[in-house]
């Protein structure tokens, strides 16, 4: 028989907790403590699985017993349990990613690929970001500039070129955002939030987010460098023009006067001369 689980057993479930777990950390939360066997009663479960339950939510932190027989168990209150949660999925994330970098093979080419998810596409902008060392473009509605402002701000702050594109006045900034003439006509006009970002000229990310900011309605990503250094061409252009600056300050950010990484994969590691 299949058993509806409350909302918070369900969201418990969503955090790693197995069904048994979960139900029996929430009837301990509502009932106060309690021994196994009581327990197993309360949710209808056979005593031995339950009892190997309370096992695992102690090892997880998420329950205590005192040293009778037989035991009782009382529940952590939840901050707690999210804590030691977090302590858990960090632990184990840091094994992961320690596990995963020994077998990566970093090898860029030339195909795009789809972003399927919001969360996917904020991630892979990060990640982009961060890895950012020369020149880093965007083109950024308000709701994407907001969640990717400090990763901007810190990329600017390692020594990196950071300029672009923003829909609203963002205030002091440690890089060039640039308000673009018509800012409300354009975020009026284009159905959502542009997000755009290019790292070096050899890695992007295009996408658009919907206008109340929960999904992704395009997205795509490349680290051609060739794309790249198309699109890094197209945005700096954009920027450089929206920022309407007769000195020009900004034509550094221009590939005839910059040599980011994927300028040199394109042409080879000796720099061309400005045009």
């Amino acid at each position: 028989m299949q058993i509806t689980l409350s909302e918070p057993e369900a969201a418990l479930r969503e955090l790693g907790l197995t069904e048994t777990e979960a139900r029996i950390y929430c009837q301990l939360v509502r009932a106060g403590a309690s021994t196994g066997y009581r327990i197993a009663k309360e949710i209808s479960k056979a005593a031995p699985n339950v009892y190997a339950a309370l096992d695992a939510l102690a090892n997880r932190g998420a329950v205590v017993s005192d040293g009778a027989e037989p035991k009782v168990y009382r529940a952590v209150p939840p901050p707690e349990l999210m804590a030691s949660l977090q302590r858990e999925f960090d632990q184990k994330r840091r094994a992961a990613d320690s596990a995963l970098s020994k077998v990566l093979a970093d090898t860029p080419d030339d195909r795009v690929y789809t972003l399927k998810s919001l969360s996917q596409a904020f991630a892979k902008a990060e990640a982009i970001v961060a890895s950012a060392t020369d020149i880093l473009l965007f083109d950024l509605g308000p709701g994407p500039f907001e969640q990717l402002r400090p990763a901007l701000e810190a990329a600017a702050a390692r020594g990196c070129t950071v300029a672009g594109n923003a829909y609203r006045p963002t205030g002091p900034t440690a890089f060039l955002a640039v308000v673009p003439p018509g800012a409300d006509a354009i975020q009026a006009r284009w159905p959502g939030d542009q997000f755009t970002i290019v790292a070096d000229a050899c890695e992007y990310l295009v996408a658009l987010v919907s206008r109340d900011g929960t999904a992704l309605r395009h997205g795509v990503w490349s680290d051609s460098a060739y794309l790249s250094c198309l699109q890094h061409s197209g945005l700096a252009a954009e920027i450089r023009l929206n920022a309407l600056d007769p000195s020009d300050r900004h034509a550094e950010l221009a590939l005839t006067r910059a040599f980011p990484r994927g300028l040199q994969q394109l042409i080879g590691p000796e720099p061309i001369r400005d045009i």
